[in-house]
C-alpha cells in the first residue's frame, strides 16, 4: 500500500460501517487519520469503530436535518475538527423498468443517494470553509454517467450527485475546500443483495477488465482525493471502472 499522509486529519464517512465506506475508513486510519462513522445501523457502526480503532460511531438518518446537526456536533466534540467528508452512503432500490418501479422506492433512492449528500454537505462544508481547508469526496457511480437499464432511480441519483459535485467544486474553488467525486464500476458489496442476479451479470459484462472493482481500489483513490496531494482538482469526476467509461 502506498502511504498517503492523513496524519491528524478527521474524516466523516457516511455509510462507513461496511463495504466501500469501511474500506475508505480503514485506509484513512492506516494513513494516520481518524474517522467518524455516520451510519444508520448501530451494531455495524459500533463494530466498525472496534475494527478501525481511531474512530467514533454516530447513528442517524442521513435524510434528517436535525439528526445531521446532532451528529455534526457530536463529531466535533469527539474529534475537535473536521477535515474530510466522504459522502458514501447509498442504496440501489431494486431493479425494474422505469414504468414498473414503485414511486415510493424511486423517491427513496433519490432521497438517500442525492438529497442526503446535499444535506450533509450543507452542514459540514461551512465548518471546512471556516477552517480554510477541507476535502469533500462523493461516491457516485458509472451508472450516473451511462445510465444502467432497470436502474433509472439509481442512475438518476448518481447523475445528480455528479452534477452537485461539479457545482460545489466551483463554488468552493477559492476557499481551500475541494470537492470531487468518484464514479466506480460495481463492487461486490452488500448492495448486490438489492439487485437481481441478471442485473449483476449485466454490469460485469460491461467492464472490459471482466471483473468487479475491489473496494480497496476505490479506497485508494478516495484517500488520495482526501489528501493534500490533491491540490488542483475540484468539481472533477474520477473514473475507476475497469475501462467501461468512455468519457
Amino acid at each position: 500500500m502506498n502511504r498517503i499522509d492523513l496524519a491528524g486529519r478527521v474524516a466523516i464517512v457516511t455509510g462507513g460501517a461496511r463495504g466501500i465506506g469501511l474500506a475508505i475508513g480503514r485506509r484513512i486510519v492506516d494513513s494516520g487519520g481518524a474517522v467518524a462513522v455516520w451510519d444508520m445501523d448501530r451494531p455495524a457502526a459500533e463494530e466498525a469503530v472496534r475494527v478501525l480503532g481511531r474512530a467514533s460511531a454516530h447513528v442517524l438518518d442521513l435524510t434528517d436535518d436535525a439528526a445531521i446537526a446532532g451528529a455534526l456536533a457530536a463529531t466535533q466534540a469527539a474529534h475537535g475538527r473536521i477535515d474530510i467528508l466522504v459522502n458514501n452512503a447509498g442504496i440501489t432500490g431494486g431493479n425494474a423498468p422505469a414504468w414498473e418501479l414503485p414511486v415510493a422506492e424511486w423517491k427513496r433512492v433519490i432521497e438517500v443517494n442525492l438529497v442526503a449528500p446535499y444535506l450533509v454537505s450543507r452542514a459540514v462544508v461551512p465548518v471546512m470553509i471556516a477552517a480554510g481547508y477541507g476535502r469533500v469526496v462523493n461516491i457516485a457511480s458509472i451508472a450516473g454517467k451511462e445510465g444502467n437499464p432497470n436502474a433509472s432511480h439509481y442512475s438518476a441519483s448518481k447523475a445528480g450527485l455528479i452534477g452537485f459535485t461539479k457545482s460545489l467544486g466551483k463554488e468552493l474553488a477559492k476557499t481551500g475546500v475541494l470537492a470531487n467525486c468518484i464514479t466506480p464500476a460495481a463492487a461486490e458489496t452488500d448492495i448486490f443483495k438489492q439487485m437481481s442476479p441478471e442485473q449483476v451479470a449485466w454490469m460485469r459484462s460491461k467492464i472490459p477488465m471482466d471483473r468487479f472493482v475491489n473496494i480497496e481500489e476505490i479506497a485508494a483513490l478516495a484517500c488520495w482525493l482526501c489528501s493534500e496531494d490533491c491540490a488542483f482538482s475540484t468539481g472533477a469526476v474520477f473514473d475507476i471502472s475497469g475501462g467501461r467509461a468512455t468519457y
